[in-house]
């Protein structure tokens, strides 16, 4: 019953994303305006907006103009998938902290979902998505040292994962002139330094993003589909991970201690 919740959740606010990443691009009202066609900006009906059925029902196209619908079911099942697969794989007991952090953390996938569908639609990870996510891993980093008795060791810890992502981001932003990394990778940074909570975690972080990005462009090099100054979005490589280290990072760690530093 709770993976079923899960996934209508996950689809409802996957639906949502979709919504927030056109209207924050267009600079549109987001609590007043209601969705509508992009192209003959028909006001859509409820029947419309259920997440997946109505893309399938309109065969991707809209029921006055019949042009193609910009939005796609992907971002809904993702995030769908990714509320079930957290569940599954949640490396913390679900009461109590863990059960704390698991509710925080489907806030802060709606967020990265977001973030993803931004930066691969137009190389930009906006602010008003960036800044209050800022404020509610801060707002987590307090809880978890106070109210779970964290203490300064969950301050410090998130403290030096925040400096050393965006620090490393900064760093190559300034001798770049932000032609390898952009601003909003460095703000991003910050989040995930807050959330993956300590150097060995932050530099595994760094280590799966830079993997999965040399994984993504290297197959586009070899079929020349791509030159080797290719723009490419960094923050969905962030992203993932970030999802990694948060579901499987101590597991990774552990295998990692176990096999190949005792060699």
């Amino acid at each position: 019953m709770i993976l079923v919740v899960l996934g209508v959740f996950g689809l409802v606010f996957g639906s949502f994303v979709n919504a927030l990443v056109w209207r924050l691009h267009q600079k549109r009202d987001f609590l007043r305006e209601r969705s509508e066609c992009t192209h003959c900006h028909h006001v859509l009906a409820a029947k419309d907006l259920i997440p997946v059925v109505s893309w399938l029902m309109l065969r991707g196209r809209c029921r006055c103009c019949h042009k193609k619908i910009d939005d796609t079911p992907v971002v809904e099942l993702a995030t769908a998938l990714l509320f079930l697969g957290s569940y599954v794989a949640w490396p913390y007991a679900m009461h109590g902290e863990g059960l704390f952090r698991f509710i925080l953390w489907l806030v802060f996938l709606i967020g990265f979902m977001a973030l993803i569908d931004y930066d691969i639609r137009w190389y930009l990870l906006p602010n008003k998505i960036v800044y209050p996510y800022i404020g509610l891993a801060t707002l987590q980093v307090i809880i978890l040292a106070t109210v779970f008795h964290g203490g300064i060791h969950q301050v410090l810890g998130s403290a030096i994962g925040a400096l050393l992502i965006s620090g490393v981001f900064w760093v190559l932003f300034q001798m770049s002139s932000g032609k390898w990394i952009g601003g909003g990778d460095v703000k991003l940074g910050v989040i995930l330094g807050f959330l993956a909570g300590g150097a060995i975690d932050s530099l595994l972080l760094l280590f799966i993003a830079s993997l999965a990005g040399t994984l993504a462009a290297l197959p586009l090099l070899l079929m020349g589909k791509a030159k080797r100054r290719m723009q490419l979005p960094f923050g969905p490589f962030l992203i993932i991970g970030m999802i990694a280290v948060q579901l499987f990072g101590a597991a990774i760690i552990t295998w990692y201690t176990n096999h190949l530093l005792s060699v």
